[in-house]
């Protein structure tokens, strides 16, 4: 059975992955540079996310995902990466909730009405592709379980910590 990491064990690898970070981020453009109006002729202008990638985490390789996104809430920034033998070695069965919350096209439909500024089970319920406010209120108690969504006050939100991860997974699943 495995052991938890000591709290020096713990630092130290929090402080390599803020290295990590950090070199990630100063190797992006500035957000203030404008975009190529085409494709760039040479692949390293266009992978530079990936050469970054490659010189920093090195061995058996990395996933970097990262976003920008301006919901009714404001913006919201992430960035998220993990070496590929971690990934490789998880327990993926651990994300089968997570994953199987997004499974469903009425929770699809109630997560992009909530990004998009939907907030009540009222003003989801007036939809006409979500169902009743039964099915509504069972679609929404799955999607706050599984960490999709969060209720206050009556009104649900999408955390920022969780819309980049969401239309990652959506653009990971286009064929």
């Amino acid at each position: 059975m495995p052991t938890d990491p000591s709290p020096a064990d713990v630092r130290t690898r929090l402080e390599q992955l803020e290295q990590r970070v950090a070199a990630l981020e100063s190797a992006a453009p500035s957000r203030d540079a404008p975009a190529p109006a085409a494709p760039a002729a040479d692949a390293d202008d266009r992978f530079w996310a990936l050469h970054a990638l490659r010189r920093l985490v090195p061995g058996d390789g990395g996933v970097l995902f990262a976003g920008t996104v301006e919901t009714a809430d404001g913006r919201a920034e992430w960035q998220w990466g993990r070496t590929t033998g971690d990934l490789l070695d998880a327990d993926w069965t651990a994300h089968a909730a997570a994953l199987g919350a997004l499974g469903h096209p009425v929770r699809l439909a109630l997560l992009q009405a909530v990004v998009q500024g939907t907030r009540t089970v009222a003003e989801l319920t007036a939809r006409e592709d979500t169902g009743t406010s039964g099915q509504v209120y069972h679609h929404l108690r799955q999607l706050v379980a599984a960490g999709w969504l969060r209720h206050h006050g009556g009104r649900y939100q999408v955390p920022a910590e969780r819309v980049v991860p969401l239309l990652t997974v959506l653009a990971a699943s286009e064929r």
